[in-house]
């Protein structure tokens, strides 16, 4: 099937590595224009030229922490400057810390709002007068499964993260006139280096290996596994290509099965 996507132009935040990363590539494939955003300056340039060595497609990579509020901004006027314009915005962000409700004070709830809500309003509201002006415009939010079935021990994630789903579905009916698509990708445990993270965070408090909580993770996919970052990135590529122009407003899960319910 033919994407549709070559020429388009894209950011991707959160992207130095895991599921932006494997997005970006996988976006980079079907010869999108792509603009990466990561924290680390050192490593999203060396993410931007790897992928760009690979596809010889045109990768930059821009240096920033959405969850400054100053950042949002210039990343995106950044990547309107290199490409001329932006079709397709994929908004993601690490997540905030695993741990108990009360061992979060005011200041760490703050900070995590900043990272897993306003990053993506802020970088949504930068990029509409862009979006605007493209005939394939695409918004894709990054969540979590969490919104639907909460995690033991991320309740920072599973609350926040239930905003920007409500804030993608709510964009997606306001903004539905104007040509410009809003959808939500809700992966649940996937191969990343956050993932792992939090499997050590969990082996710590059980006393076991990272390997034992991955294995017992694994047990709630009816297919025995966690996902991969490809497999994830090749629904979000579909999802944001212009293949998927009647699909606007999905909440996809993209789970290998772990979310138990039927809505």
């Amino acid at each position: 099937m033919d994407l549709h996507l070559r020429n388009k132009r894209a950011l991707v935040t959160g992207a130095s590595r895991g599921l932006g990363y494997a997005v970006a590539r996988g976006l980079a494939r079907e010869g999108c224009r792509v603009a990466i955003n990561g924290r680390d300056e050192g490593r999203i340039k060396a993410a931007a030229e790897k992928v760009n060595k690979e596809t010889g497609t045109q990768v930059i990579g821009l240096a920033g922490d959405v969850s400054d509020p100053s950042v949002p901004e210039k990343v995106i006027a950044q990547t309107v400057d290199a490409f001329g314009g932006l079709d397709i915005l994929i908004t993601n962000s690490g997540g905030p810390p695993a741990g108990a409700f009360e061992s979060f004070d005011e200041a760490t709830w703050q900070k995590a709002i900043d990272l897993s809500f306003m990053s993506h309003v802020r970088l949504i509201r930068a990029a509409l007068p862009h979006l605007r002006q493209s005939q394939a415009a695409s918004v894709l939010t990054v969540t979590s499964y969490s919104v639907k079935q909460p995690i033991p021990n991320l309740v920072l994630s599973n609350s926040i993260r239930a905003a920007t789903v409500g804030l993608t579905k709510s964009l997606a009916l306001e903004l539905g006139s104007q040509g410009i698509r809003f959808n939500s990708i809700l992966p649940a445990w996937t191969e990343t280096e956050r993932v792992y993270e939090l499997m050590s965070f969990r082996a710590k408090q059980n006393g076991t290996t990272v390997e034992e909580e991955i294995a017992k993770q694994s047990k709630d996919s009816p297919l025995g596994r966690m996902g991969t970052p490809e497999e994830f990135a090749n629904a979000a590529v579909f999802l944001v290509s212009p293949a998927a122009s009647y699909i606007t407003g999905v909440m996809l899960t993209v789970d290998g099965g772990m979310y138990k319910g039927t809505l």
